[in-house]
């Protein structure tokens, strides 16, 4: 028979050991160390494919067990790692099927934003949508040979525009919680300066769409830039 002492044992050892739930405080500490390593990973400090030790990331952000695994639990969620009984907790692999998935979504959740975006835009968010376009138009004419491009801001700033205006909370949060994050694995590694320029005229294509108001010819252009983004990276992997 289990008594109250032995209760509170168990209980006590679960909170010492970090496996009981967060505190406040802990929970706090998982928030920030999920977002660290989130960054750590997709900037290639933690490389793709390289196992996950606990006690490694444990001492070196001075941290219990608690939180660490609250955030590697996020992480999984987020298909930044995954678990296996065979090799524990290791980074994901940018590979060609991965990216298919990831642009098959993106295309039909993007031309969706598109199309909304054309019949819903306020005045200020076009102004706002030509501003980004033209800078990024700018900084893809300054590119040079042998250098590597640095459109990040630039073409999140285009896709997140868009997704804003077109009115729906959700595909906001399906993109730049869940799949956006995933694309910077692929765009690190297999960006150059011709599919920086090709995504700029694609890019006009469809902002020209949505400041006409064409919904249609919106989503149509930006499930072509989609497609056409797809078809770059898995030709850079191949090569």
């Amino acid at each position: 028979m289990t008594g109250p002492a032995q209760g509170t044992r168990r209980e006590t050892k679960r909170m010492a050991t970090g496996d009981g739930p967060l505190t406040d405080g802990a929970a706090t500490l998982a928030e920030s160390l999920f977002e660290l390593l989130t960054e750590a990973i997709l900037s290639g400090e933690i490389p793709l494919g390289s196992k996950i030790s606990e006690p490694m990331l444990a001492q070196k952000y001075n941290v219990s067990r608690g939180p660490l695994r609250e955030a590697l639990h996020r992480l999984q969620g987020r298909q930044l790692i995954t678990r296996s009984a065979n090799q524990g907790a290791r980074v994901v692999e940018a590979t060609p099927e991965t990216l298919g998935w990831l642009f098959e979504l993106r295309e039909v959740v993007e031309g969706m934003t598109a199309r909304l975006a054309a019949a819903n835009m306020t005045d200020a968010q076009r102004a706002a949508l030509l501003a980004v376009m033209e800078q990024h138009e700018t900084n893809v004419a300054g590119l040079r040979p042998g250098t590597v491009p640095a459109l990040g801001a630039s073409d999140r700033d285009f896709h997140f525009l868009i997704a804003e205006a077109s009115g729906n909370p959700m595909l906001v949060h399906l993109l730049f919680t869940d799949l956006h994050p995933l694309m910077r694995l692929y765009r690190r590694r297999y960006e150059n300066i011709e599919s920086s320029r090709r995504a700029a005229k694609e890019h006009r294509r469809v902002v020209d769409a949505i400041l006409d108001r064409d919904p249609e010819m919106a989503e149509m252009m930006m499930r072509r830039h989609i497609s056409s983004a797809k078809a770059r990276r898995l030709k850079a992997m191949e090569g």
